[in-house]
């Protein structure tokens, strides 16, 4: 099996791994290639931002996310795991899954499209005023949000962006998008769950004074387009899916539960609670 590694080389302890891992590789008998050459996987070393230009940037590789960052709800392996992990891979003991893609256009330029792993994001700009965002459904009217912008996420990405704007989580495998609002006047706008069969047109409207807010519209973090008033966004399912390995023993449910120390798994929260348990 040809492997390649994809890291930010500016991080010294991604070069360092780098090297190290390269040379574990080899000796388990995995090819390692560098960049251009023909691989059966990619490994990136870094954290989920890592993992995101890994998938942009080699598309047609599945990939599997060793971390070297803070939370890394993509980079799944720790550091005290690589060697197995490394090992596992030499052995076969994996499988491929697919995960949902979006893809964003210009509704005046339909046949430029944007692809993200994570999450669309419509929102304002340097302005401290919030715009005038109107959302449709499969050409159905849904509601007028007037709201710093609106997230919208695959299942990969609701756990990030979507996540920390109080949208819901879902499990990679659903066949939904998450449709979260970023700070709302209305105390009853809340985040949707749709099919991910739908066609999304976001469009920025123009407020009572006549005043349009300059809206930006960003994948995975980069910004791709610009928003005028009356102008919209389309977001749909994209027919590219990106491929992450797993490993055998994977479990998504597990994974939650060690970034949000559920279930008992925050050993510091523990530990906080057995200090304050002497102390009564």
């Amino acid at each position: 099996m040809t492997i390649h590694f994809h890291a930010n080389v500016m991080n010294p302890r991604a070069r360092e791994a780098l090297a190290s891992l390269a040379s574990r590789a080899l000796s388990l008998g995995l090819d390692v290639v560098g960049e251009g050459a023909k691989a059966d996987l990619m490994i990136a070393l870094g954290g989920d931002g890592t993992i995101l230009r890994a998938v942009r940037s080699h598309p047609e590789l599945p990939v599997l996310g060793f971390n070297l960052g803070s939370l890394g709800y993509l980079a799944t392996v720790g550091e005290s795991e690589f060697d197995s992990a490394l090992q596992s891979l030499a052995k076969g003991d994996f499988k491929l899954s697919g995960r949902a893609m979006l893809e964003a256009r210009h509704a005046n330029s339909p046949e430029k499209a944007f692809l993200a792993l994570n999450e669309i994001v419509v929102m304002r700009e340097m302005t401290g005023h919030a715009a005038a965002i109107d959302l449709e459904a499969d050409g159905k009217h849904v509601t007028r949000y007037l709201a710093d912008g609106l997230v919208v996420a695959t299942p990969t990405g609701s756990t990030a962006y979507s996540l920390a704007a109080g949208g819901p989580i879902l499990m990679p495998d659903s066949a939904s998008l998450a449709v979260t609002p970023m700070n709302p006047h209305a105390l009853g706008v809340r985040p949707l769950v749709v099919s991910d069969s739908v066609c999304l047109r976001v469009t920025s409207r123009r407020r009572v004074n006549g005043r349009a807010e300059k809206i930006g519209v960003y994948a995975d973090g980069e910004g791709v387009f610009m928003l005028d008033g009356d102008e919209s966004a389309v977001i749909t399912l994209s027919s590219q899916r990106a491929r992450f390995v797993e490993l055998e023993g994977y479990d998504p449910y597990g994974v939650l539960g060690r970034k949000l120390g559920w279930c008992g798994v925050n050993k510091e929260w523990e530990s906080r609670q057995e200090n304050c348990d002497g102390h009564r």
